[in-house]
């Protein structure tokens, strides 16, 4: 047994033992958190017609060395838990033996959005995350983050895509059913109980971890468009309300949520370098990590870095003006 497999060793000389044996490409697998699909069996998907995702799950886990995932579609929870087992063993006959993290985009109301969302299918069934802020109750808004973990955990995810909590400020925004709506105090009373009921009062082994979205808030996108596309890349702030869209996620990271994903949008008209959020510098490290002090994980949204074929459809990689 090496040093990074004991589990009775300090994690800090796990990882350091772990990083002294692992190759330049193992490395840079840990980098990506990317996309699977289950067949509707439970086993993982080893053919693919490149429709929607170009590799095949031993492609990716055992060839390219990536242990980070987000899984799409809607399926059984029994099929779920069977292929979480079946990807984790395949991950524990890789040379190194790191398990993989699952995640998922919000899976217990009913949208059913790839990319974006999943109805309940075998999951408990609740309102969106508009009703639950419509009801405006943080003691409720907690039970029902905390019924998500323990299903979740039951399955094998690990981490939350969400809670989405930028303000709906503008209208015409096709995002706005995720959102807590528009009132920034609300949203921030209703993150921190949803943080809470995801990792408890601290991250540990009966938590899922909460993936905070999509910083510096999504909401005040040029008419109303979506900057998942170049003809919606631009983000602009009405009146000036910037700081009006940073409240949430200050409350979000007070709670202590442990990962922060940045949005796609372009900032026009700011004293911010008008470069897609997740390339941004001055908002990733300048503001986010420097000023409100996030230590936790930062992850892209997807699909920042190559073009790609999506069902036929190609879509330019959102690098916006990098």
């Amino acid at each position: 047994m090496h040093p990074y497999q004991d589990a009775t060793r300090p994690v800090a000389e796990r990882v350091e033992d772990l990083l002294s044996r692992m190759t330049l490409e193992e490395k840079a697998g840990q980098l990506f958190h990317s996309m699977l699909m289950m067949n509707a069996d439970g086993t993982p998907v080893t053919e693919t017609d490149g429709s929607m995702l170009p590799f095949t799950t031993p492609e990716l886990v055992e060839d390219r060395h990536l242990s980070h995932f987000n899984l799409l579609g809607t399926y059984g929870a029994r099929e779920m838990a069977l292929w979480h087992n079946a990807v984790q063993e395949m991950a524990a006959n890789t040379r190194l033996g790191i398990p993989v993290s699952l995640s998922t985009d919000p899976r217990h109301a009913f949208t059913d959005n790839v990319g974006a969302s999943f109805n309940a299918g075998a999951f408990s069934a609740w309102p969106e995350a508009l009703g639950l802020a419509a009801i405006g109750d943080p003691e409720l808004v907690f039970h029902f983050a905390d019924t998500v973990r323990r299903e979740y955990l039951a399955v094998g995810f690990r981490t939350a895509l969400h809670p989405q909590i930028d303000l709906a400020t503008e209208p015409r925004w096709a995002r706005q059913t995720g959102t807590f709506g528009s009132d920034a105090k609300l949203t921030g009373e209703l993150v921190q109980a949803y943080v809470r009921g995801l990792q408890g009062e601290e991250l540990g082994p009966d938590s899922v971890a909460a993936m905070v979205k999509h910083f510096p808030g999504g909401g005040p996108q040029k008419d109303g468009e979506d900057p998942h596309f170049p003809h919606g890349k631009e983000q602009i702030y009405p009146g000036g309300m910037r700081d009006h869209h940073l409240e949430p996620f200050k409350a979000a990271i007070a709670a202590g949520c442990s990962q922060m994903m940045p949005y796609y949008g372009q900032p026009i008209g700011t004293d911010w370098e008008e470069v897609g959020f997740g390339f941004n510098k001055g908002v990733v490290t300048g503001l986010l990590r420097e000023e409100l002090g996030f230590t936790g994980i930062v992850c892209t949204d997807w699909g920042l870095l190559t073009d790609s074929v999506i069902f036929g459809e190609p879509h330019e990689a959102r690098a916006w003006s990098t």
